[in-house]
């Protein structure tokens, strides 16, 4: 799965977004009392992260651990674990911010960005900084954590500093921000703070999956270290690579298999820019890459996408084109666990052409490692039938997985398929349901 932007995503961000924004402000007014919240109260410093895939988390960890560094009281926590009257509380402040689609908040910020910014407090008494952390690549660059600093501005809050903007993981506004948190704790000689590196790796296996699809090509990648051991992951995390025609922007890939299988794959769709040029990244792996080419590649952890609580849950998987690498990953890794009660709504355009992993699949499913497997091919009847439509025609028997205490992963494209998806598990479960889910983290996405 490719996490960088493409434009034609772009049209359904909004939408999508917006509508998954209100229904968590809706589940937040509706069960403030029942969730658990943390009070400002006990520590000198919070450090407030919205995180949709984890960087702004582990930022938020590092800085609180800097600040402590130098004698200070401070403490990370989820924006979604703020209480209401957390910021009347506070004093010191620092919020690190991700922009989900198309300057949208993260689903751990739904609550706060549309109920809590829609009051007007009084914030005089705070002090307060926001690291904001995007992609230049869309229009609304760092959209929530500008939207978050104007908001705290405009009611009165002071600034420790200017708000700093990190362009795909930027080191020199990281340096910055690390700069500023160190002279806030009285230190300046805290180590640099340094993304792990990148090892190097080679491509053992390149498979087109999809060959005379009328979409875009689609690999399977099968990669390896050159050497020591495969390192370590989680079904359901991420592989970033650098390509050498853009090695500051790596791109980032769901890994496709699960640690037990000894080796990394990826699916990686072909991109091709509007002048009929190869996507950077895409194009290296996919076409221009030898099986003698290094290709530098490390991983980072989801723990947002993670089975986690959800390990023995029963599975319903959502998804379609390229966004089977991450269902996949958590299918294997429930099988290699023993659990068979797994069930997959997979959506691509033609059967002929485009059933991914066909005979994986139908081996599963015969060997009752899969318990259901429902398809839709979108472009074989005359009526475009997609991934959420599954969901409608399935209405019982989802119930029926949902009452039993399955989780519910969607992994795939944000415009169209998830947004559709997401309305019919409303119709399908009712909203309170849907709410009582994503609360209880039965109910997690992974969309691009």
């Amino acid at each position: 799965m490719m996490m960088t932007i493409d434009p034609v995503r772009l049209g359904g961000a909004l939408a999508l977004s917006g509508g998954y924004l209100a229904m968590c402000a809706a589940i937040w007014r509706a069960r403030a009392g029942a969730r658990r919240t943390v009070p400002a109260a006990g520590a000198d410093w919070l450090v407030v992260h919205a995180s949709q895939t984890g960087s702004a988390e582990h930022l938020a960890e590092r800085s609180a651990a800097l600040l402590s560094t130098g004698g200070l009281s401070a403490r990370a926590l989820c924006m979604s674990e703020l209480e209401a009257g957390a910021l009347a509380d506070a004093t010191r402040v620092l919020f690190i911010a991700s922009t989900y689609g198309e300057g949208d908040a993260p689903d751990t910020a739904a609550r706060f960005a549309g109920q809590t910014m829609g009051t007007t407090p009084d914030l005089r008494h705070l002090h307060y900084a926001v690291l904001a952390l995007g992609d230049s690549t869309y229009t609304q660059y760092c959209g929530f954590g500008r939207a978050l600093d104007g908001w705290l501005a405009a009611h009165g809050a002071t600034p420790l500093f200017e708000r700093i903007d990190v362009d795909r993981g930027n080191a020199g506004a990281l340096a910055e921000w690390q700069h500023h948190v160190g002279r806030l704790a009285g230190t300046s000689d805290a180590p640099d703070w340094e993304a792990p590196g990148y090892g190097d790796w080679r491509i053992r296996e390149r498979t087109l999956l999809n060959p005379g699809s009328a979409g875009a090509p689609l690999y399977r990648l099968v990669l390896a270290p050159l050497a020591g051991a495969l390192p370590a992951w989680e079904a359901g995390d991420l592989a970033q690579v650098s390509a050498p025609l853009d090695p500051d922007h790596p791109r980032e890939y769901s890994i496709a298999s699960a640690p037990g299988e000894g080796h990394l794959a990826l699916l990686v769709r072909l991109q091709r820019r509007d002048d009929g040029s190869l996507g950077a990244a895409s194009g290296w792996l996919c076409e221009t890459a030898t099986m003698e080419d290094v290709i530098q590649l490390r991983l980072r952890a989801h723990q947002r996408f993670r089975l986690n609580g959800n390990a023995a849950r029963p599975l319903i998987a959502i998804g379609n084109g390229s966004g089977l690498a991450g269902l996949r990953a958590l299918i294997k890794s429930r099988i290699d666990a023993g659990h068979g009660d797994n069930w997959l709504l997979f959506g691509e355009r033609n059967a002929a052409h485009d059933y991914l992993c066909r005979e994986e699949l139908q081996g599963w499913l015969a060997a009752r490692n899969l318990a259901r497997l429902d398809l839709a091919f979108s472009r074989d009847q005359a009526t475009a039938r997609y991934v959420q439509h599954l969901v409608r025609e399935h209405a019982d028997a989802l119930r029926a997985w949902v009452e039993k205490g399955a989780a519910i992963y969607v992994c795939g494209s944000l415009q169209g398929m998830a947004g559709g998806v997401h309305e019919a598990l409303i119709e399908v479960l009712g909203q309170q349901q849907v709410e009582t889910l994503t609360l209880e983290g039965r109910y997690r996405r992974d969309v691009y």
